[in-house]
């Protein structure tokens, strides 16, 4: 299985390279087939000539102009039209990501999970530096949605995610331009029968650069995808669901010994074996 690695970067020359470092070190020491696919946002810094100077020695690293207009949505979206792998999942350029927690992703994915979930907010996950103010109005946008959705978790708003490849297709076509992308994706993947996987994820504000999420802008556009979704359920008659899944298709969670929770305890028991080596 080919796990694809889509990175957004609008002006990220300062952290671009670490990242993709960090995830082909991390990808390739774990043996898991890959490609990183940086998404140039219409950068004016020395972002591309960042990711071109890896590319050069890495040919697993794909650099691509968006030839879509402006904004995270528009830009992801264009990673998502060219992807090659089985899997994909969606990393901020910013290094706020985890590639331990890709791993995990990747392995849920491998083991038969539709979509891989990753919550900031559970136990054995952890936060670091998480500016007051967005991890309030955070907490309080995914408590509407849990509200909403009755799906019990609890970090839908994240980017970090990954996905089959028939889920991006069955979640087709995505209408988010900006970041309210990163709520159609998950949403859309439940409410037409995927199944999921929740795991505990690490996240670290960033080191260089600045967030390009702009709360003033986005408060509107995320209550028209959540509504939009919401709608969809309950007034579609099931028209946009997959029609290929078992009868009974559970909702799987992060839980003591539920499969999700397996495979990070023995990924997690693997990275303690290396650190004692």
């Amino acid at each position: 299985m080919k796990l694809s690695v889509v990175i957004p970067a609008h002006n990220e020359a300062g952290s671009i390279g670490e990242t993709i470092k960090a995830v082909t070190e991390r990808l390739d020491s774990e043996a898991i087939d890959h490609e990183i696919i940086v998404v140039d946002d219409a950068s004016t810094d020395a972002t591309a000539a960042a990711v071109a100077h890896l590319a050069e020695t890495n040919g697993r690293v794909r650099y691509l102009r968006s030839p879509n207009p402006r904004g995270f949505g528009f830009t992801v979206r264009a990673g998502l039209d060219v992807f090659e792998g089985d899997a994909v999942a969606i990393v901020m350029a910013d290094g706020s990501d985890d590639p331990g927690d890709l791993v995990s992703y990747f392995r849920l994915i491998e083991a038969g999970y539709d979509c891989a979930f990753g919550s900031r907010f559970i136990r054995g996950a952890q936060t670091r530096n998480y500016p007051k103010t967005k991890l309030v109005l955070n907490r309080i946008a995914n408590l509407i949605i849990r509200l909403l959705f009755g799906h019990g978790y609890n970090d839908t708003t994240n980017a970090f995610k990954a996905y089959r490849r028939e889920v991006i297709e069955t979640v087709q076509p995505l209408v988010s331009n900006h970041f309210n992308l990163t709520v159609e994706i998950p949403l859309k993947a439940v409410v037409r029968g995927h199944s999921y996987a929740v795991v505990p994820i690490s996240w670290t504000n960033r080191a260089t650069g600045q967030s390009k999420l702009q709360l003033q802008e986005m408060g509107s556009r995320y209550l028209f995808i959540v509504f939009y979704v919401f709608l969809e359920r309950h007034l579609s008659r099931g028209d946009y669901r997959r029609t290929d899944l078992p009868a009974q298709t559970p909702r799987r969670r992060w839980g003591a010994g539920s499969p999700a929770a397996r495979v990070h305890e023995d990924l997690r028991a693997r990275g303690q074996r290396q650190a004692g080596d």
